[in-house]
């Protein structure tokens, strides 16, 4: 959202018309949510490739040491206040099951999951669709007005969505509503005037 009323701001200060920033913002829309979904699936895909190669190291660890691999594992289990020979039996029955075991090791010494692996298709489209739709909100006065001083409406937008987004932050982590909010609002504001100010340097030297 920010992204493309920043865009919209630049383009409204450089006098562009309403026709050269609906396209602008539209090509902005398009490509930031592009963008964003590359990056998700590559992000995801990445994560999971180097998970499945760690899981392979610790296959063939299991198959090719399991005393030791037992005994590690018993000695997680001791970390987790479990006394030495319950933690040895317990190493041994897990040891037991091959699939089993590959999965204890997984969640205890790499912290995952192996069958709850996040899907780069499910992340990349939800990254899409979030993208799209925050950089839809602040262009759809433009289909339906060509007055330049609808970019305040845009501006609303950026700011609703900026406060949003300080509010949800500071609930998350426990702090201050009103300074999250005005953090926030105030980068986004800083922002905007700065790129209006850049739009009209450019559209001093530039027929948009």
């Amino acid at each position: 959202m920010v992204s493309n009323v920043l865009l919209i701001v630049g383009l409204a200060g450089a006098s562009a018309s309403a026709g050269v920033i609906r396209a602008a913002g539209v090509a902005g829309l398009a490509a930031g949510a592009i963008s964003m979904a590359a990056g998700e699936y590559v992000s995801v895909r990445a994560h999971n490739d180097l998970v499945a190669r760690e899981l392979e190291k610790e296959r063939l660890a299991l198959a090719e040491d399991p005393e030791e691999e037992t005994e590690e594992l018993a000695q997680l289990y001791v970390e987790r206040g479990m006394p030495l020979e319950q933690a040895r039996e317990m190493a041994k029955l897990v040891m037991q099951n091959p699939e089993l075991a590959l999965e204890v090791h997984a969640r205890e010494e790499l912290g995952v999951d192996p069958h709850e692996l996040a899907s780069p298709m499910v992340a990349a489209t939800w990254s899409f669709v979030a993208f799209a739709i925050g950089a839809l909100l602040p262009l759809i006065p433009w289909f339906f007005s060509s007055s330049t001083a609808i970019v305040w409406l845009s501006v609303a937008a950026g700011v609703a969505g900026a406060a949003g987004i300080g509010a949800t932050l500071a609930l998350a982590t426990a702090n201050s509503v009103f300074r999250g909010v005005m953090r926030h609002v105030g980068i986004a504001v800083t922002a905007a005037l700065t790129i209006h100010f850049v739009g009209v340097a450019i559209g001093s030297v530039v027929q948009m």
